[in-house]
């Protein structure tokens, strides 16, 4: 396999306030892991910088301009109770899109058969008109638009593992069955959306976890409602909102996971996108707080999409 990392150091200078868990440590501790020679053969570029007019594929114009507004010429300035912006937040908002874009067009075009991005600010909190939970725009449902868009396709499947229910992605994309949203969560936890019954125009599919559970539950929610609902679906391409602090290790909330669970994760998504959509598959990077446990879990998710 063809794996393909996408970063940039414009992503350290997004700054949130001290003790913030969103913080710039995260990649740093990404860069570091990723630095060893198992991953020598790792296709490193530098994120693009993004077209701004691809937000609107996800969001309105007013909503837009009311984000970029709220960036400070100096300091931290407050978007929400939890996600604050800095002079450089914009940029590195704007090439987190990119990299999303960019590796969509990468898969679609043949350069790489997967990709992993490796950017902050992260995105599946952000509703069509609200910026939250660390979130500014939703990076993930620009990216299948642009596959949509761009690209021809049909059917995208977003699958969100992020400990976090994905409210925005499930925002955006309700009442579209041109995409399935496909999500693992605990639940009760922020944002407090992810509910079995919520189930848009039958594309929504939510699998809470409870909090304290582990490796079984995770993967039998998996195994009897994210896989058979991609199989059903058949996408042309898959989207990963890999989020990583459903790690035991996680400060920001209960379920138990370790990265062999995220190893796992990926190889069945893996066959999937083999199946389903030429190996087409995108993973962007969301939540994990705990440096260590998102640095071997992310080590976990790259090599096994490596490895194929």
């Amino acid at each position: 396999m063809t794996t393909r990392l996408y970063t940039h150091p414009i992503f350290l200078e997004h700054l949130t306030p001290p003790g913030h868990p969103e913080r710039p440590d995260r990649l740093r501790a990404i860069e570091r892991v990723l630095d060893d020679e198992a991953f020598a053969e790792l296709d490193r570029v530098e994120a693009p910088e993004g077209d701004e007019a691809t937000i609107l594929y996800a969001h309105p114009a007013d909503f837009v301009a009311r984000v970029r507004a709220g960036i400070p010429q100096e300091g931290i300035a407050r978007i929400d109770a939890d996600t604050t912006a800095s002079p450089k937040s914009w940029q590195a908002v704007i090439t987190a899109i990119g990299a999303a874009n960019a590796a969509v067009d990468d898969v679609f075009a043949g350069r790489a058969d997967n990709v992993f991005v490796a950017a902050r600010p992260p995105g599946h909190h952000a509703e069509k008109n609200t910026a939250m939970g660390f979130c500014f725009f939703n990076t993930a449902a620009i990216a299948a638009r642009h596959a949509q868009k761009t690209h021809g396709a049909e059917r995208v499947a977003i699958v969100d593992w992020d400990v976090h229910h994905g409210n925005g992605t499930q925002d955006i994309f309700w009442d579209d069955p041109s995409v399935l949203y496909c999500s693992t969560h605990q639940m009760p936890l922020y944002p407090g959306t992810g509910a079995k019954s919520e189930t848009g125009a039958g594309n929504i599919v939510n699998a809470p976890l409870a909090p304290r559970t582990g490796s079984e539950v995770f993967r039998d929610a998996f195994l009897s409602r994210v896989l058979p609902a991609l199989d059903n679906f058949a996408p042309d391409l898959i989207v990963i909102s890999a989020g990583f602090d459903a790690h035991h290790r996680d400060p920001l909330a209960e379920i138990n996971l370790t990265e062999d669970d995220f190893d796992w994760a990926t190889g069945q998504l893996m066959q999937r996108a083999a199946r389903h959509s030429g190996n087409r598959l995108v993973s962007l990077l969301e939540g994990g707080y705990d440096l260590q446990g998102l640095a071997f879990s992310v080590a976990a998710h790259v090599a096994r999409l490596m490895k194929g």
